[in-house]
């Protein structure tokens, strides 16, 4: 995790929360995501994780992300009711919501945006996926495997369609 050493020891803080959460009761996805994001907060300036309660961060922090990831829809897998939430991190619903909302903003977050995203909703957008190639709109997905790659290299799409997760 790359983050300036003055802000490490509160960004491992929140991270301990975050994955002591996410490895119990949702999953490794949602725990790397987390620490992805508290690494974006790390390298703020200046960081506002170095204000504030480390497990009220932890909160704000799973909130965003579980409304980016839509969490609290039960057709979802994993899902979790905000009060769970609450009680799996002993905040408050309202702090974690108004964290969550600091989070958004100052990140800029948007379902737009597939830097949070987990894969399987990666792969299900197809906005992720259509590239304007020559004035075309192509699903990149369906084209020559050099041309996915030079759009992955040049950051245009998140990984490479069809290959392991090693791309990512």
């Amino acid at each position: 995790m790359n983050v300036p050493h003055a802000v490490r020891p509160y960004v491992d803080q929140v991270v301990a929360v975050t994955d002591a959460v996410c490895l119990e009761h949702l999953d490794p996805e949602y725990a790397d995501l987390c620490c992805k994001m508290v690494a974006s907060l790390g390298r703020k300036r200046p960081s506002p994780l170095l204000r504030g309660d480390p497990r009220i961060w932890a909160a704000g922090v799973i909130y965003a992300l579980g409304q980016l990831n839509f969490i609290f829809d039960p057709a979802q897998t994993p899902h979790v009711s905000v009060e769970q939430l609450s009680g799996w991190l002993g905040v408050k619903k309202t702090t974690m919501a108004n964290k969550a909302r600091t989070i958004r903003s100052t990140l800029h977050l948007s379902h737009a945006d597939n830097t949070f995203l987990r894969r399987d909703l990666v792969d299900a957008s197809p906005l992720t996926w259509l590239l304007d190639i020559n004035g075309m709109l192509v699903d990149i997905r369906q084209a020559p495997v050099p041309l996915q790659v030079m759009a992955f290299e040049h950051g245009l799409i998140p990984y490479l369609p069809g290959a392991g997760d090693d791309t990512q």
